[in-house]
């Protein structure tokens, strides 16, 4: 279970003082949750962070108890890559949720491999519902089954672990295969020799015939 201290902060206190002091500004919310303002490590945030990502449960341990909850929204410096702020949503207890988690692409396609086609995600997410306790980090889905250009993976064929409902409509489609895009070279029109011939004699006759002046008498 991944855990994280929070200390309740003053809401007049300055978001910069804080993140001089090695603390990120937070907040947490919910259905039945008022919006709270915290802080949190630095240190510990970045490395619950890249292991939970935004659709693992993050247990909060706050002055007025744990609080189980998903990182909703984390913004960042654009320069420096450094968290500013991050928001918790805080869930109900003895509720499901519904969140869309992250579809992860395993295996090898024969269509791909062998046939050079190309492998196309028509969804990168996909809608589920469960327990908190249940929430895996993300959804596999098995490409090996494409064998033929053309071929598709649907929703209905997703493996949901125990406690996990898919909730996408179950015609789906997750990804295909497409075949190889045929490169054609232009063709350029082949050139009249004749035609040039034509019009280079004409060029010579038309200067063969010039009149010439005749000299004026004086």
């Amino acid at each position: 279970m991944l855990t994280l201290k929070a200390e309740k902060r003053d809401k007049s206190s300055k978001a910069d003082n804080l993140r001089k002091a090695g603390q990120v500004p937070a907040v947490f919310y919910g259905k039945k949750e008022a919006s709270t303002p915290i802080s949190i490590p630095k240190t510990d945030f970045l490395k619950v962070w890249r292991e939970a990502g935004e659709s693992t449960v993050v247990t909060l341990e706050t002055p007025d108890g744990e609080k189980e909850s998903l990182i909703q929204d984390v913004s960042i410096d654009p320069v420096s890559g450094a968290p500013l702020h991050a928001d918790f949503y805080v869930f109900e207890k003895g509720h499901k949720v519904e969140i869309d988690l992250p579809l992860e692409f395993t295996g090898v396609a024969p269509a791909i491999k062998d046939l050079g086609g190309s492998l196309v995600k028509v969804m990168h997410t996909i809608k589920i519902e469960a327990m908190p306790k249940d929430l895996p980090h993300n959804i596999e889905v098995d490409i090996s089954s494409l064998a033929n250009f053309g071929d598709q993976i649907l929703a209905r064929a997703l493996s949901m672990p125990a406690g996990v409902t898919l909730k996408e409509h179950l015609e789906e489609v997750i990804a295909l295969v497409a075949a190889p895009r045929e490169e054609k070279e232009e063709e350029s029109a082949p050139i009249d020799l004749s035609a040039i011939e034509v019009e280079k004699k004409g060029k010579e006759e038309t200067t063969e015939e010039a009149p010439t002046e005749e000299p004026k008498a004086e």
